[in-house]
């Protein structure tokens, strides 16, 4: 049997369901702004207001996305297994594999947060991002399996890499949430009555705290990340440190994020400043997996293989 193929077919199925999935959250966002609003009797005055609605309230259009992710999900699942089989190693070992893993732990840690937070409104973003990056890497960076170069054959592959993917989902829910977070924000400001969307997602308040939880829990496995990647370098290489640009790319996410909880916790930095950080930091991760491994030629280029 073959494996690789029947992964990679996996691979087009889970995208095809992530697509529909798409249409459902973005429709349920859509009749969301449709929506007229509530009158309710405000301050005892006579006087109606615009009642906000329950964020915590699944609309039917968001319980059928949920399901489809859910369904897009298993598949995702079962063709990352797949290549893992056909290649009989973890399957994150070149720039595809690390998409395929990190994009279906995205949507694990996401779907795991819904046990924790009800973060629902973000179902379209996050369908939408999996979708478009696992289109890329699938499109641009897919390879046959080839074994593995000597400084990979090491468990450290298994563990520096997964924590790091791992560490990534995290970092993408965090920034969704400080995205989200500045646009809730100018609506709350500016008072935009035509906004309707905005009174059924969470204060900007609320949304600031959720993501630098999430984004505590996915420094500290960076934080791993970087001491498993400093060990995994002395077996390989005889160093803990030499200065590869991957090496640097991994410590500078690292001080913005460790910046972002420093000022958040002792500098009082609130709002705007401490979600544009948290934005920033997801972004140099974009850029490390990205530009650092297909510009760049150092001791990590096996990674853009």
């Amino acid at each position: 049997m073959d494996f690789s193929y029947l992964s990679l077919v996996a691979v087009y199925s889970a995208m095809a369901v992530y697509t529909v999935a798409l249409f459902a959250f973005s429709w349920d966002l859509a009749k969301r702004s449709a929506a007229k609003p509530v009158p309710v009797m405000a301050g005892g005055g006579g006087r109606e207001a615009e009642a906000p609605a329950d964020p915590t309230t699944w609309s039917p259009f968001q319980r059928i996305g949920l399901t489809l992710l859910v369904l897009g999900w298993i598949i995702h699942l079962l063709a990352t297994i797949g290549r893992g089989i056909a290649g009989n190693r973890v399957p994150w070992a070149n720039m595809f594999e690390f998409g395929l893993t990190s994009t279906m732990l995205i949507v694990a840690v996401f779907l795991g947060t819904l046990f924790w937070k009800d973060l629902g409104y973000l179902g379209a973003y996050i369908t939408g991002f999996v979708l478009l990056a696992l289109g890329v890497v699938t499109v641009n960076f897919y390879v046959d399996i080839t074994p593995l170069p000597p400084a990979l054959q090491s468990a450290w592959l298994v563990i520096h890499v997964f924590v790091a993917s791992l560490a990534t989902a995290f970092f993408a829910l965090g920034a969704a949430l400080s995205a989200l977070q500045l646009v809730r924000a100018r609506y709350e400001a500016r008072q935009m009555a035509k906004a309707r969307i905005m009174n059924t997602l969470p204060s900007s308040s609320v949304m600031e705290s959720l993501a630098y939880r999430l984004n505590v829990v996915g420094f500290v496995m960076w934080s791993f990340t970087l001491i498993a990647g400093a060990i995994w370098a002395e077996r390989a290489w005889g160093r803990y440190w030499g200065w590869d640009v991957k090496e640097v790319w991994t410590f500078i996410i690292w001080v913005l994020f460790a910046g972002y909880i420093h000022a958040r916790a002792t500098r009082g930095w609130r709002g705007s400043r401490a979600a544009w950080l948290a934005i920033i930091g997801f972004a140099a991760v974009l850029f490390n997996y990205t530009v650092v491994n297909i510009a760049f030629t150092g001791l990590h280029s096996y990674s853009g293989l």
